[in-house]
């Protein structure tokens, strides 16, 4: 196997009929220029999720496939993919399709160029126009001002699915239940840098979220305040010299 540089992490949850056609997605976009593998992890579904995913081995070679016996939620399964990829960098995204998987390669375009800073972490996707219900577009809108007033994480979209991060970096965060939704303040608070880019969002063709006003906003809301405690006592010494 050539040289892998990123490794696609997907955690799905009773997502049966957006499985196949996010890998065709994911495939034309990344094949013809990124040596990539897909990790999808099955987070407990109780549809036909499971069974796909392992027909979908046979006719995706860089496909792998992590399951959950019971739910544990979207931080944990993003967490089991990360440790099990193999590539230094990490792009996440959502399994209901409602991401782009061509961004990803306008994201990986940002972190090869010559110029990129070395203490670049993370690229966040950014929703502008958002193809949501309003409970949730308003829901976000609302816990994102809080989020961003709080822990000033210069993020306008923590809630994006989409995110390409390096995987070293990653695993050095401090893990806890619902962190995805504050990884950019958490990268900051280990000393490196994220940038935001504009991305495409799509409406849902299939399926029903699995979030909603109780544990979006106010679960949210809940857990900022144990972020602002770990950044509060954060610590990156700045290291000249090893002997």
């Amino acid at each position: 196997m050539d040289l892998l540089n990123l490794s696609v992490v997907v955690p799905v949850k009773n997502e049966q009929e957006n499985i196949i056609p996010l890998m065709e997605e994911i495939h034309a976009s990344l094949a013809e220029n990124t040596q990539y593998e897909m990790i999808f992890i099955d987070d407990g579904s109780t549809d036909n999720t499971s069974a796909i995913l392992k027909e979908a081995l046979s006719r995706f070679p860089c496909l792998r496939v992590l399951h959950h016996e019971t739910s544990c939620g979207q931080s944990t399964a993003i967490r089991s993919g990360v440790k099990a990829a193999r590539a230094p960098w990490i792009a996440t995204l959502d399994g209901d399709g409602q991401n782009d998987p061509g961004d990803i390669v306008k994201m990986m375009a940002v972190v090869q160029a010559p110029d990129c800073p070395p203490d670049l972490w993370m690229i966040a996707g950014w929703r502008k126009k958002r193809h949501d219900n309003w409970l949730k577009r308003i829901s976000s809108k609302i816990a994102n001002g809080i989020r961003s007033r709080l822990l000033k994480d210069k993020t306008p979209d923590t809630g994006c699915g989409l995110k390409l991060f390096k995987r070293e970096a990653f695993m050095d965060l401090p893990y806890f239940d619902h962190m995805h939704r504050f990884l950019p303040a958490l990268v900051l608070r280990a000393g490196g840098q994220v940038n935001s880019i504009e991305v495409h969002h799509r409406p849902r063709k299939h399926g029903t979220s699995k979030y909603g006003l109780n544990n979006r906003l106010w679960v949210g809301i809940i857990d900022l305040f144990g972020v602002r405690w770990l950044l509060k006592r954060a610590k990156c010494p700045q290291i000249n010299k090893v002997f």
